[in-house]
């Protein structure tokens, strides 16, 4: 009597962590993912230095690719919040960590030089694994693809990457992001050309597409930011964050789409 009390114990502590019996065979058609994005950043740095700052400290993502050789590592599961979007926003949503899966790419991301900044390529491996990544992540979530982004769509006036060599024309190829018609957009460019629209259009412009910046009216420094993030996007040759034709064209035609379309 002794040990069978003990024991006896013992499974009923079991039993208590165990929690309540819960029924699941009922299930709510009212229901989709917490996941509504997809953010690429790139690391700063080569793969140690990457997974050191991935795993070891307050900075964290879903996913790592690495360059060479190029391979993907989950460092967090896609249920759980990662912190890799810091400050950000898109359209009305905010503090993206909340909803949103994060892929770090090995990549040094920039150099300054007396020529200018210089920004490193990716190599195609690298992509391609992104591609199928995404692929499998749109098909678990359902993501929208206007709502697969860079940091600097949701973090413009701090954040450049992935910067103008990632290859967004790619993942649009691939089915996965909308890109403008680029037939439509030359059609639309000789019209701004003619008459450059003011600031105003262009914020305004901005804000549909999804950027939060405020309506100033003034060509300021976080308006140049944000222009600079759009271009880097859909016309990375030049990227200056001035306001100018073939930019307005872009933005014409992206912002009067209809939703989800090419």
């Amino acid at each position: 009597m002794r040990f069978f009390l003990p024991i006896l114990g013992l499974a009923l502590l079991a039993g208590c962590a165990g929690g309540p019996p819960i029924d699941r065979s009922y299930t709510s058609v009212s229901q989709e993912s917490r996941v509504r994005y997809v953010i690429v950043h790139y690391t700063e740095g080569d793969l140690a230095r990457a997974f050191d700052v991935l795993t070891n400290g307050p900075v964290s993502s879903h996913y790592l690719i690495s360059d060479r050789p190029a391979a993907i590592y989950q460092l967090v599961d896609e249920n759980r919040r990662a912190y890799h979007a810091g400050e950000s926003a898109w359209q009305k949503d905010a503090q993206l960590n909340a909803s949103s899966i994060g892929i770090e790419l090995v990549n040094p991301g920039y150099r300054d030089t007396p020529q200018g900044r210089v920004y490193f390529d990716y190599p195609q491996q690298q992509i391609t694994l992104l591609i199928d990544l995404l692929r499998q992540i749109v098909a678990r979530h359902r993501i929208d693809p206007a709502r697969i982004l860079g940091h600097s769509d949701i973090a413009p006036q701090r954040k450049v990457d992935p910067g103008p060599l990632f290859p967004w024309r790619r993942l649009a190829d691939a089915g996965l992001i909308r890109w403008p018609d680029m037939a439509e957009v030359l059609r639309r460019q000789p019209a701004f050309e003619a008459q450059l629209p003011d600031i105003g259009w262009f914020q305004a412009r901005l804000a549909r597409h999804g950027y939060v910046l405020s309506s100033s009216g003034e060509l300021d420094a976080a308006t140049r930011r944000v222009l600079a993030a759009f271009q880097m996007k859909y016309r990375p040759a030049r990227h200056d964050g001035e306001p100018d034709a073939e930019t307005a064209a872009l933005l014409d035609v992206l912002t009067s789409a209809p939703p989800g379309g090419r």
